[in-house]
């Protein structure tokens, strides 16, 4: 354990430079006490590092030293290779250089480590987006990235839901975040730190003006903290259901027996349950609210008039007749 937490605070120092004692601490999750006794071993065993007193103090490790990437288990070799987002890194103008990375990387390990990780490419793939969707559009995205790594801002002509459709604004790129195979940009602006499409903005234009992230702000908490506040907002609402077996198993809700199932349910806003509730069919009925139900309502009286008319629907089942096959696609057909 503690042979795992020098080789840590041995590689804190060569990647982020000047530490102090409690910033180690904190990342190692361990008293000051414990990192200044750390620090003693690692001199002891010949580390070139050294302090300084002081309010701008702090240990770093001396200039040009460099320890060997030695000594990976056979899980983190794995974790290596299976952490590494290859169709991320492309997009972002990477791509050569983390194939470089783990040729260097493959090359440092050990025959039995390396056939391990070379395991994990072919048995594991991680595709991101979803489904139902093309992979976004993102012209800009190389930009965007290239700004984040300058610490330069840019102005962004950008498109968005609400009017005025689109803005323009200077704002300082802050960093990237890929979500369910979709970029967004999170950025300081005119109205504070806000979150961008990547695949919304229009047009990116890089200045030579550069600035400081706040001391404090770190990206991986922002984004939690967005996140949180996202779905807090997304379901303001509640409907009251009733619902199939089926149903209430489609929407995660206990069901109580054989029968139907009464549930309140969180919902976004009346267009989105609209939708979200004909795609059960008829394993729910909306009871309210009433906009809700009337919306529904409507939609089934629609659907049911526009298909009495077809061809066939009275040599449907139930009306005594076999079903017939629909009439031949007079076009091509996909």
């Amino acid at each position: 354990m503690r042979a795992s937490r020098l080789v840590t605070l041995l590689l804190l120092l060569q990647n982020r430079g000047r530490m102090t004692a409690r910033q180690l601490a904190e990342e190692l999750e361990v008293s000051v006490r414990t990192v200044y006794r750390d620090v003693e071993a690692l001199g002891a065993a010949g580390i070139p590092l050294y302090g300084d007193a002081g309010h701008a103090g702090g240990y770093q490790l001396v200039d040009g030293y460099r320890t060997r990437l030695t000594g990976l288990t056979a899980d983190e070799a794995q974790a290596a290779f299976l952490a590494a987002l290859p169709g991320a890194a492309a997009e972002l103008g990477l791509g050569e250089a983390l194939a470089t990375a783990q040729l260097k990387l493959r090359a440092a390990l050990p025959a039995e480590l390396r056939e391990h990780a070379e395991r994990i490419q072919e048995r594991f793939l991680l595709d991101a987006p979803g489904w139902y969707g093309d992979a976004d559009c993102t012209p800009h995205l190389t930009a965007a990235a290239a700004a984040v790594w300058a610490r330069r801002a840019v102005v962004l002509r950008y498109r968005r839901w609400r009017a005025p459709e689109e803005i323009e604004r200077r704002v300082e790129p802050y960093g990237l975040v890929l979500k369910a195979g979709r970029w967004y940009l999170v950025a300081d602006g005119p109205s504070g730190i806000r979150t961008y499409r990547v695949d919304q903005i229009l047009e990116l234009r890089p200045l030579e003006d550069e600035f400081a992230i706040p001391d404090g702000f770190d990206l991986i908490r922002h984004w939690n903290s967005y996140l949180a506040d996202f779905r807090a907002r997304l379901h303001t609402g509640e409907a009251l259901v009733r619902l199939t077996p089926e149903g209430a198993r489609r929407l995660g809700v206990t069901s109580t027996g054989d029968g139907w199932t009464e549930a309140r349910v969180p919902i976004e806003s009346i267009d989105h349950a609209h939708g979200e509730f004909l795609r059960l069919g008829t394993d729910v009925e909306v009871m309210a609210p009433a906009e809700l139900r009337d919306r529904i309502a409507e939609t089934v009286r629609t659907l049911a008039t526009r298909y009495e008319g077809w061809p066939w629907a009275e040599a449907s089942p139930g009306r005594g007749t076999d079903h017939p096959l629909p009439p031949p696609c007079t076009r091509t057909c996909v």
